[in-house]
């Protein structure tokens, strides 16, 4: 049966939830109406495999006999008061953060069940902690091993650590520099 389309529109909202595992999960419109579908896949052509729930998100949907489905990302930004438990973090002043630079990386683990993982930065063979406290306030919710991304490494108590951790399309997308 072909889906009769309507669309696309534009939509502001929050994430509902997502699962990684699952392959989807639900954006609420701000403006009100049925739940919005937002596909894996959707996300990934935005450069993402996984969006924190609270985030705001704009995007392009259209409807369909089945509902509501998200057709592009246009843009995420993480849930408001993400505040972090991890301690190397807590007390970091933001504009020092952000004045550091953003570093090409790959995932090497992550497993969200544990709460932390490790990536390493391209050309270097040291590890990279990252939490889940930090993925959540960069607006990931999961990383998938091999995974390019883009962090902020600091020296934490315990050694080199992810003080910000952003999808690499997101940031090639927004012609930054990476060191």
């Amino acid at each position: 049966m072909d889906e009769q389309q309507v669309g696309p529109f534009r939509v502001v909202g929050s994430v509902k939830w997502f699962d990684p595992v699952k392959g989807f999960g639900f954006v609420v419109s701000d403006e009100g109406g049925p739940d919005i579908l937002l596909h894996v896949n959707v996300l990934r052509n935005f450069g993402q495999s996984s969006v924190a729930d609270g985030s705001r998100v704009t995007l392009m949907a259209h409807k369909t006999d089945r509902g509501v489905q998200a057709a592009e990302v246009v843009s995420i930004t993480p849930p408001e008061g993400t505040q972090s438990a991890l301690a190397d973090i807590i007390g970091l002043n933001g504009e020092e953060i952000a004045k550091t630079p953003l570093e090409a990386a790959r995932v090497k683990w992550f497993d969200k069940s544990k709460g932390f993982g490790f990536a390493n930065v391209f050309g270097r063979s040291e590890d990279v902690f990252v939490h889940i406290d930090v993925l959540r306030q960069s607006g990931l919710s999961d990383l998938q091993p091999g995974e390019a991304i883009a962090m902020r490494v600091i020296d934490g108590k315990r050694g080199r650590m992810a003080a910000e951790v952003q999808a690499w399309e997101t940031v090639i997308s927004a012609d930054a520099h990476l060191s």
